[in-house]
């Protein structure tokens, strides 16, 4: 009697499946944040300093320019030279477009450009310290969104 239970289990599950699907009942969907992109192409290597923008007071040489700003995430160009500092609200991503140099990444002092893919998790010290050629320039991810006055300068 159990197998009989057992086995007529699974048409009634397939079928009551079936009807639900059918039936007009509501799936769930994950929620969709709404639409705050444009569609947009940027030919960020040809950019130049004064396209980015001023000097931002008190970090070095850096320009930027945000690109890209959601709930989740921005995107920004910059260029210039930063003192060391850390971020605790965000991790950042930066892309080398051009430049090279010597950038400074937790501990160490790493030779850096064009191409280079840096990963800076947030709390962690980071800087580009001594450019060799020309100023960085580079793109920019943060992940959250950096919070206001969250830039902790080092000596």
């Amino acid at each position: 009697m159990h197998r009989f239970a057992a086995l007529s289990a699974v048409p009634v599950a397939f079928a009551c499946g079936y009807l639900a699907a059918h039936m007009g009942v509501p799936l769930a969907h994950a929620q969709t944040p709404p639409a705050t992109l444009a569609p947009l192409i940027i030919n960020l290597a040809a950019m130049t300093n004064e396209d980015i923008g001023p000097q931002i007071p008190n970090m070095g040489t850096l320009r930027t320019k945000g690109l890209v700003a959601t709930p989740h995430g921005t995107v920004a160009v910059q260029s210039g030279n930063v003192p060391k500092h850390y971020h605790t609200s965000a991790d950042e991503i930066q892309y080398v477009i051009s430049g090279k140099g010597i950038f400074w990444l937790g501990s160490e002092q790493r030779e850096v450009g064009p191409g280079d893919l840096i990963v800076i998790p947030k709390g962690v010290a980071h800087a580009g310290s001594i450019a060799t050629s020309g100023d960085f320039k580079a793109l920019a991810i943060k992940l959250p969104p950096q919070a206001a006055g969250d830039t902790h300068l080092l000596p």
